[in-house]
C-alpha cells in the first residue's frame, strides 16, 4: 500500500482556485441583489480612503496634536479628545473686525445639518447657530487658522480644512455623498463634499456608518 501522501497538481490547484473566486462572485452577487430587492442604493462603491484624510494636518497638526487618524469609529475616546481640542478654541477665543468678517465669510458655506438643520454653523453675525461638538470643532479650527495661520491659508484653505474634519465626524454619509456626486459628474473636493454647495444631494440613499463623536 502506498504511503505517499496526496498532492494536489497544478491543474487541480488552478480549477480550485477558480472555484472559490466564483464562490465568492455568487455570494457578493446574491447580497447585492438581496439589497436592490429590498430597495437599496446601487450606486458605485467609492473606497474611504478616496475620501477621509489621514496622517497629521499641515502646520496646525503639531501645534495642537491632532491628527485625521484620531477621529475614528474604532478609537471613540481619542476622537473625542480630538474635537474637544478644537472646540476649547472656540469657547476661548473671540473675533473682532477683518477677523471675524472673514470667519463669518468662510463659516457661512458650511453646516453641521447631519446634527441639526441650521443653514450653516454660525448665525449671520458670526455666532454660534449650532450646539453640537462637532460644530464647536469646525468653529474652533477656523477661529485658529484665522488669527495663528491667516496669511498661510486662503479662505478656500481654511474652508477645505473644516470639511475635512466634518467628513471624519460623518464618514459613511460622505462616502455616500461621494458616490452620487461621482454619478453625476461632480468633483468630490472638500469644499463639494462637505460645504452646503451640494447639501442633500446624497438624500433618498442608504448611508453606512453613522457619526464619530458626540452631537
Amino acid at each position: 500500500m502506498s504511503k505517499n501522501k496526496f498532492k494536489l497538481g497544478n491543474a487541480e490547484t488552478v480549477a480550485m482556485t477558480v472555484v472559490v473566486l466564483l464562490l465568492i462572485l455568487f455570494a457578493y452577487n446574491s447580497i447585492r441583489i438581496m439589497g436592490i430587492s429590498n430597495g437599496a442604493s446601487i450606486l458605485p462603491l467609492v473606497g474611504a480612503s478616496e475620501i477621509i484624510p489621514t496622517g497629521v494636518p499641515k502646520i496646525y497638526g503639531s501645534e495642537l496634536g491632532i491628527r485625521y487618524d484620531d477621529v475614528s469609529a474604532s478609537t471613540p475616546q481619542k476622537a473625542d479628545a480630538t474635537i474637544g481640542v478644537m472646540s476649547n478654541i472656540d469657547r476661548t477665543v473671540t473675533l473682532q473686525g477683518a477677523d471675524l468678517q472673514r470667519y463669518i465669510n468662510i463659516l457661512s458655506d458650511i453646516s453641521c445639518e447631519y446634527c441639526c438643520g441650521a443653514a450653516s454653523v454660525i448665525f449671520e453675525d458670526g455666532k454660534s447657530a449650532c450646539g453640537c461638538a462637532h460644530s464647536f470643532a469646525m468653529r474652533g479650527l477656523a477661529k485658529y487658522l484665522i488669527t495663528e495661520h491667516g496669511d498661510d491659508f486662503s479662505d478656500d484653505e481654511i474652508l477645505t480644512e473644516v470639511a475635512k474634519w466634518k467628513v471624519l465626524f460623518f464618514p459613511g454619509i460622505h462616502e455616500t455623498k461621494a458616490a452620487v456626486m461621482k454619478s453625476q459628474g461632480i468633483d468630490t473636493n472638500y469644499i463639494n463634499l462637505a460645504s452646503n454647495a451640494y447639501r442633500g444631494i446624497e438624500k433618498g440613499e442608504q448611508a453606512s456608518g453613522g457619526m464619530v463623536g458626540g452631537c
